[in-house]
């Protein structure tokens, strides 16, 4: 579950971190295929002085979203003001403008960042994004929140998670924050290995074997996107879609929901704000309907839930409770009988739900993408699996122990971040690491996929490479990188579900990977765009096979219950 996007993901939504895991020292001998990470070693930002820094302005292919004329106004308010923050003006070409509107945002950032280096300004519609990817700079604005809020996040995303705290600010925040965070504990987790991820994915490699046996193709991101939206159903609600098995108007719902927000980042003028025009222009009728799927779906299955507790007069007793029949988190929010609005705790359990399916969804398709280009790495994972499990189901202890596999799905979270961006609005003048200066009112986009892939923060930064994570040291996380990997955001807003993240996706690639081979098919383009985390333009296809002498390796396939 990953951390705020332009459309927010569950890494940002929950931001209150679970110690699942322990975190030792980062100390670590090098890697055997890769070059040692530069541990301790930061990128040093370019000086605004520096050639690199300012190139030849004089270009004529603008765009709308950063034409000439706006990088160039940006640029003179900028000197108007006596402008001394050090930071450069970038210009977008029009080969980006298919990127910055509705495509994968986060590749002319990268472009730029290896024009301009490591801090720039861009012009973006109606606004100016001060671009940083570098993770000195991402931590200092990550770890003060008093100084820097979600701003833009929460104004083009209100229409969809309301007040929830995907979105909230100040004590509000905060007390959602506190009222959500203690549901994820070890217990819960624990029985959501074995309760839901295990039979979801059960059901997911029962399906895909019917396909294997004829011989299909497989889109694999559409059934990992099914999968994790069973599992977050059963998560928070204990209710099925069962969107492996029939269509869910949902996923759509969601998927739309999210591509509108996005939108409005970069809309000139933000028509959508006047409330008539919303219900005449086509594209905010279709978000509109979107948000009412979504948010109906919720409050039906918050009144059912409602009903239940109040016959059975239903009462939270102890830390880590959990109603042995009904464990989600829903049903733990509603015993605690803390006194909140029906409007807020659908907003909260909406932003989990958009988030929580969104993310996992696309980790799983990262990876196995990853994996199917890369046969030591495959064949070194699936050992593992078979080694450590010896045929059975994973159990929450398990997870531990399947160290290489885990580290896989890092290294996926490295190269493709969900989400790619956060955004982040400063609430007063500051001065950032490298002597550059913002102003109360900026707005602040960290790239997690520049700082993720930048040559200058990572050795070998665009390979895919698990072993670069030490297999005897912690879990990688924003501290023990000193904010080189940040795939779950950090400090006070930290995803609070990223170990649930972490659980359902090694969990569901363990079973995967016990009963199927894949191939990817041959000769398919993999495009990349963004709604709240990466997705592919077309799929990802791939043929599939029941993996010989299944018996050997892995359990049976019930799926009941």
């Amino acid at each position: 579950m990953a951390s705020t996007s332009i459309s927010p993901s569950f890494a940002s939504l929950l931001p209150l971190s679970s110690p699942c895991f322990p975190t030792v020292s980062t100390r670590r001998p090098p890697m055997p295929h890769c070059r040692p990470l530069l541990v301790g070693r930061k990128p040093h930002p370019v000086s605004a002085s520096s050639p690199k820094n300012n190139p030849d302005n004089t270009t004529t292919n603008g765009s709308w979203v950063s034409p000439d004329w706006l990088t160039s106004l940006v640029r003179s308010l900028a000197l108007g003001r006596g402008d001394d923050s050090g930071i450069p003006v970038a210009n977008a070409k029009l080969e980006d403008v298919s990127d910055l509107l509705g495509g994968a945002l986060f590749l002319p950032l990268f472009k730029l960042m290896l024009k301009y280096g490591p801090v720039y300004r861009l012009a973006a519609g109606p606004r100016d994004f001060v671009v940083v990817s570098d993770p000195a700079i991402a931590k200092h604005v990550l770890r003060n929140y008093g100084k820097y809020a979600k701003g833009l996040v929460s104004e083009v995303s209100e229409f969809l998670f309301g007040s929830g705290f995907a979105v909230a600010e100040g004590p509000l925040w905060m007390v959602r924050r506190r009222a959500v965070a203690p549901s994820l504990h070890k217990k819960y987790l624990s029985i959501m290995v074995d309760k839901v991820f295990c039979r979801c994915a059960q059901r997911l490699v029962s399906k895909l074997q019917t396909y294997a046996k004829n011989g299909e193709a497989v889109n694999m991101e559409e059934n990992f996107s099914q999968l994790t939206l069973d599992v977050i159903g059963m998560s928070l609600f204990n209710y099925n879609f069962d969107s492996l098995t029939s269509d869910s108007p949902v996923i759509d719902a969601v998927y739309t929901a999210l591509k509108e927000a996005e939108a409005r980042s970069t809309d000139i003028l933000p028509y959508w704000k006047i409330s008539f025009l919303c219900k005449i222009i086509p594209r905010q009728v279709k978000a509109e309907r979107a948000v009412s799927v979504i948010r109906n779906t919720v409050e039906e299955l918050i009144t059912k839930c409602k009903e239940i507790v109040e016959a059975e007069g239903e009462q939270i007793e102890g830390e880590e409770y959990v109603n042995e029949t009904d464990p989600s988190i829903l049903r733990f929010l509603l015993a605690s009988r803390e006194e909140v609005t029906s409007v807020q705790l659908r907003d909260d359990l909406l932003s989990m739900l958009v988030a929580g399916h969104e993310t996992t969804g696309s980790v799983l398709t990262w990876t196995l993408y990853l994996l199917s280009k890369d046969f030591s790495s495959l064949k070194r994972a699936r050992q593992e699996v078979d080694n450590v499990l010896q045929g059975r189901l994973p159990r929450y202890e398990d997870v531990k122990e399947l160290k290489y596999l885990m580290r896989c799905i890092h290294e996926s979270l490295r190269l493709y971040p969900h989400p790619p961006v956060l955004i982040r609005r400063a609430q007063v003048d500051d001065v950032l690491p490298g002597d550059y200066k913002v102003n109360a009112g900026q707005d602040i986009m960290i790239s997690v996929y520049n700082i993720h892939r930048s040559p200058q923060v990572w050795e070998k930064a665009e390979e895919f490479c698990p072993e670069r994570f030490n297999l005897e040291g912690p879990i990688p996380n924003e501290t023990n990188t000193d904010f080189r990997f940040i795939p779950f955001s950090g400090g006070p807003r930290k995803c609070v579900g990223d170990q649930f993240a972490l659980l359902e996706a090694i969990v569901a690639l363990a079973i995967f990977l016990q009963h199927m081979e894949f191939e990817l098919v041959a000769d398919q383009k993999i495009s990349m765009t963004t709604g709240a985390t990466i997705h592919t333009t077309n799929g990802l296809y791939m043929t599939l096979s029941p993996r010989k002498k299944q018996h050997d390796h892995g359990p049976s396939l019930s799926v009941s219950g």
